[in-house]
């Protein structure tokens, strides 16, 4: 499926801009911060601003097309994909990885909805440790 497809899927209208921007989340599975994904895209979209970048991320996160990933304080990354799974921050060299992960034995309260899970882990990764 394209990414104009799974915006409109998610009632997103599908501009050029977001369509940038999201082709460029599927690509690129580092986790980037808005204003990585700004620098990576402004030379070929000259006209494209960080507050466009900004409110993009914002409302495709809203819509559940992509997971805004808080696992440091001072900035959100974000995730194209939106399955389960958690992230590893390594403190050394600053990249988030992915991992499966199997969630324990969760007990609810009865009643209760959950809406989010979210599973992070920080230490040092294989090459930095």
């Amino acid at each position: 499926m394209t990414s104009a497809e799974i915006l409109q899927k998610h009632g997103i209208r599908p501009s050029l801009t977001r369509v940038l921007i999201y082709d460029y989340l599927r690509e690129h599975r580092t986790h980037p911060t808005a204003d990585e994904i700004y620098s990576a895209l402004s030379p070929e979209a000259p006209t494209l601003s960080k507050t466009t970048v900004y409110n993009t991320m914002k409302l495709l996160s809203a819509e559940g097309v992509i997971k805004t990933i808080t696992i440091e304080e001072q900035q959100a990354r974000f995730d194209a994909c939106t399955d389960i799974h958690g992230h590893f921050l390594c403190k050394s060299c600053g990249k988030v990885y992915d991992f499966d992960t199997k969630l324990p034995c969760m007990k609810i309260p009865e009643g209760f909805g959950v809406d989010v899970t979210e599973i992070y882990c920080t230490g040092k990764c294989e090459k930095c440790n």
